[in-house]
């Protein structure tokens, strides 16, 4: 008789018949374990959460009054049949890989992932299975990222330019990991950062939980340039052409993401400047974290599904698709990768 399957897919998301838990289920589930807090992997209305707790606050922050268990990575528990362990997935704080055990079978979910350390995300570990679920988000040949001495050194300049050209540079990135990664970046010695409300409290947030975060000065209504001269704002996307920026006069806008690797796609978003840089894999991290894992089973989510799982296959795995319900931050949204 055929063994029952470690993972399969219901309506909720992806499941676990022999601990009857969902991994990152987008539809209401009794127990749901959450890879990371952005909001396409973690949703609301869950009878119960079990996450890292590097992850737990901002969930709560994002969800309210919400039921969150924790288990820290490495440690493991006995959910049914199944024997569960969180690893570091290196996508933005507290971000996991969930390794499920049954019967001596290992799967493990990727949730999003980066391999690349970046100094405040807990870096990525591989972690040894029979089956791998991956986002292959930027699945492509084309996405190779830039190493972050370099992006750093094009923000600063930009920063700077903007400062002798009379203007105030506005960072555009996504409110939880992005925004606080650039926060590592920029030289906190050019002038102060100002934050619009919704990266504002996500970094009070992670600041609370031990990430080491430089300062930053939050945006309210009362906020003039003149205020603060030289001043560099870091907002989300979709603050960018709003009144918000307005009262600062002349700006120059940036946008930080992996999308800024395509010339059509930069050019159709006419900011001033692109700055290549992604809390995901890029082409070469998806093909060497796979490698790492040593399984044969692979299964592509959320991004160029169909192209990298006949790479895979190309390449000797027993590759598929899972379609899933996550958004793999694509670039016309304010999740930007």
């Amino acid at each position: 008789m055929a063994r029952a399957p470690v993972l399969t897919k219901s309506t909720e998301g992806i499941y676990c018949p022999a601990g009857r838990f969902h991994i990152d289920p987008w539809r209401p589930t009794d127990r749901a374990l959450i890879t990371h807090a952005h909001a396409d992997h973690a949703r609301p209305g869950h009878r119960s959460y079990l996450c890292t707790p590097g992850t737990a606050p901002v969930l709560r922050h994002r969800l309210g009054d919400i039921h969150i268990e924790t288990l820290p990575y490495g440690q493991t528990v006995q959910i049914g049949g199944a024997t569960v362990s969180f690893h570091p997935a290196g996508h933005v704080p507290g971000s996991a890989q969930i390794r499920v055990e049954v019967a001596g079978e290992i799967w493990v979910v990727s949730g999003d992932y980066k391999i690349a350390p970046d100094g405040l995300s807990e870096a990525f570990e591989p972690v040894h299975c029979h089956g791998f679920i991956t986002e292959c988000t930027f699945g492509l040949p084309v996405f190779r990222w830039p190493d972050q001495v370099t992006v750093a050194h094009d923000l600063n300049n930009w920063w700077q330019q903007c400062q002798a050209d009379g203007k105030t540079p506005v960072l555009a990135a996504y409110s939880l990991g992005k925004a606080q990664r650039l926060l590592t970046l920029l030289d906190p010695g050019l002038g102060p950062i100002l934050t619009h409300g919704a990266v504002e409290t996500t970094t009070a947030v992670l600041r609370a939980n031990g990430y080491a975060l430089p300062p930053t000065i939050p945006v309210t209504p009362d906020t003039q340039a003149a205020d603060h001269p030289g001043a560099l704002l870091l907002a989300p996307p979709g603050a960018l052409d709003s009144a918000w920026t307005k009262r600062f006069g002349k700006t120059s806008t940036g946008f930080a993401s992996g999308w800024m690797q395509l010339r059509g796609i930069r050019r159709r978003r006419a900011h001033d400047r692109g700055f290549v840089i992604s809390d995901h894999a890029d082409w070469d991290g998806l093909n060497t974290a796979i490698a790492a894992t040593g399984a044969d089973r692979v299964l592509a989510t959320h991004g160029y599904t169909e192209v990298f799982s006949r790479w895979l296959r190309d390449q000797g795995y027993n590759a598929g698709i899972l379609e899933t319900e996550f958004s793999g931050d694509t670039e016309d949204t304010d999740n930007a990768a």
